[in-house]
């Protein structure tokens, strides 16, 4: 993983970045998906360096919510298909330039963002066509295991 310099703001996809994309449905209908606290640490460590966090997912998980109650100062936006909206809104609010940000996808929902920015992140289990994007960093780290916190360390 580079060294990042002059960061302010790291936007990152749910699913597929902080969990691996598996959802474990059980036979009473709840469901459950795995976060590695490496990852949460991961938050920990960028909003004491004074970087703006934010996930932006398609869907809905009380995971989220569970993030969001630890680290009342990440943005968390979830149902949203359209995540370029929410990112020029991130950075519109922050006046942050996409030079300075890091954006971190998996699926084909995130090319538009990740090609917005200056440093696209993804992970080795990342969708194909995003692994095709010229500019993408691929971790070493798949998603769901470390993946968020590799970044983190590279800000070190």
């Amino acid at each position: 993983m580079k060294k990042y310099s002059n960061i302010k703001l790291i936007v990152c996809d749910f699913d597929g970045i902080f969990t691996n994309g598996k959802l474990t449905v059980f036979s009473d209908g709840k469901t459950s998906k795995n976060i590695d606290y490496s990852d949460i640490m991961a938050i920990s460590i960028i909003l004491k360096k004074n970087i703006n966090f934010a996930i932006i997912s398609g869907e809905k998980s009380y995971a989220i919510d569970i993030l969001k109650e630890k680290f009342p100062k990440i943005e968390t936006f979830q149902n949203e298909r359209i995540k370029i909206n929410i990112l020029k809104q991130l950075l519109n609010k922050y006046n942050i330039s996409p030079e300075n940000t890091i954006y971190l996808g998996d699926d084909i929902n995130d090319i538009e963002c990740l090609n917005y920015v200056k440093y696209p992140v993804t992970v080795p289990n990342a969708h194909k066509s995003v692994k095709k994007i010229k500019k993408i960093i691929i971790t070493k780290n798949q998603g769901g295991n470390g993946a968020i916190r590799e970044i983190a360390d590279s800000l070190l």
